[in-house]
């Protein structure tokens, strides 16, 4: 019997000004659809773009241990590029050349750490595309995410 392959569609969104954020994801197992959210205060787009590939994998990683398989999908080129990054990040133990820990260094190595447990693809896509007939999750968890900053910064 073939393992179940997962699909992972995750963004992240922030008001630079406020510092807050919030992230989305959906994740698609057979005819499942697991939508993910969550929210945070003195962040950044990159830490909620991180999060919520984190999340999703977490939750992947606790619901469906012997899922082994996975797309991660997103528009962020720095999530999408960590894998590449990380052999010179690790050989650098994670610091910069002036010796300072690199930005989001607990999230980046948090991600490296779900990563191992899976065979992901990390797959770049085309950030706010417009609405066709194709379902598109992209477009989902943008808008998840980007509304729900907008509820929290409104509720402050």
């Amino acid at each position: 019997m073939a393992l179940p392959f997962i699909t992972i569609y995750t963004d992240g969104s922030c008001h630079t000004q406020l510092k807050i954020g919030a992230w989305a994801a959906v994740i698609l197992i057979a005819n499942d659809k697991k939508t993910l959210t969550g929210t945070a205060n003195n962040t950044t787009h990159q830490r909620m773009e991180l999060m919520a590939a984190i999340e999703a994998l977490s939750y992947v990683q606790h619901h469906f241990p012997m899922v082994i398989n996975i797309n991660l999908i997103s528009d962020s080129q720095y999530v999408i590029g960590l894998p590449a990054r990380r052999q010179k990040l690790q050989a650098a133990n994670f610091t910069t050349k002036q010796g300072q820990a690199i930005q989001n260094v607990d999230l980046v190595q948090q991600l490296y750490k779900l990563s191992e447990s899976f065979n992901i693809d990390f797959i770049k896509i085309q950030a706010h595309l417009k609405k066709t007939s194709d379902i598109n999750y992209n477009i989902e968890v943008d808008r998840l995410s980007r509304q729900m900053v907008r509820e929290k910064v409104s509720s402050q």
